[in-house]
């Protein structure tokens, strides 16, 4: 498959170029962590970020700034999620979280250093030759990644938590529209920012290709094997959470991640078959174990 060969190539330009622009950091503990924290997993966002540039026609040599920078800053919420403020996970894509390998004073201390190198690599000259567009690039990259929404969307998980009543379908679907759709929405649309393209299409693939990719945790963490995932499962149920599936069912919730890839599908008719590997994306992310 077209997008699995892709996947793993762009996950191992990202790991070579995160290492390349963290070499001058030297080798502190925080730098350690910084590393940690920020190997492995899918990189589907630096997937999303590279295919897009890819129909766009940008240069790769630009493209991997931002693909870069979006894996730093989605390291960088895993590791403040993971923290037991939040989430108090013990592991992580199968190892001891970054608090647990170090503690939790340098967790968060590489968590920010995670983040404001995300927004380094997408002001950089070598991201875009323009300024214009890399202004844009990071702007738009604060306002998916803060309190309009990854952060907002945490806020809302946490405020939940206590709420008087579970949430409804609605208001989850807000809560993961920030907390996971903002930033995959961010990935697949800054190839055509950086094209000075069109991006309502890719925006509507990535939004609901978001909201399947979060309706797909919500049954891993049922159906879920923590030797493949990679992190405790069940702790939504646990928890009382409302959930997708909670909410739908579990084969509610299946079916309503199929008709979420269609649509998805469906949203890029104007790529033709160039975007074959996006919509390949779109159905892995509702067939993957982890």
């Amino acid at each position: 498959m077209v997008f699995e060969t892709r996947l793993r190539e762009a996950a191992q330009q990202v790991e070579a170029h995160l290492q390349h622009v963290m070499a001058p950091l030297g080798d502190l503990p925080v730098v350690q962590a910084m590393r940690y924290a920020s190997a492995g997993g899918k990189r589907l966002r630096a997937f999303l970020v590279l295919e897009s540039a890819r129909l766009h026609g940008v240069a790769a040599e630009h493209a991997i700034w931002p693909a870069a920078a979006i894996e730093a800053i989605h390291a960088y919420s895993l590791v403040h999620d993971d923290l037991p403020c939040m989430d108090d996970d013990d592991m992580r894509r199968g190892l001891p979280t970054t608090h647990v390998k170090w503690d939790e004073c340098t967790a968060v201390l590489a968590g920010d250093a995670l983040q404001t190198l995300g927004f380094e690599c997408v002001s950089r000259q070598e991201c875009h030759p323009e300024a214009v567009v890399r202004a844009e690039l990071t702007v738009t990259l604060a306002r998916a990644a803060g309190a309009q929404g990854m952060v907002l969307g945490q806020a809302l998980d946490i405020a939940a938590e206590t709420a008087p009543a579970p949430l409804t379908l609605e208001e989850i679907t807000r809560l993961q529209a920030g907390k996971t759709g903002a930033l995959i929405a961010w990935s697949a649309t800054a190839g055509a920012v950086m094209a000075q393209a069109e991006t309502a299409p890719l925006m509507r693939y990535a939004t609901d290709l978001g909201l399947a990719f979060q309706i797909a945790d919500d049954i891993l963490d049922v159906e879920g094997d923590a030797a493949k995932v990679g992190k405790a499962v069940g702790k939504d149920a646990e928890a009382g959470k409302a959930t997708f599936v909670s909410l739908l069912g579990l084969e509610g919730a299946k079916a309503r991640a199929r008709d979420l890839v269609a649509d998805a599908c469906d949203a890029l008719s104007s790529y033709g078959k160039d975007a074959d590997a996006l919509r390949e994306a779109a159905r892995f992310v509702i067939s993957r174990d982890s």
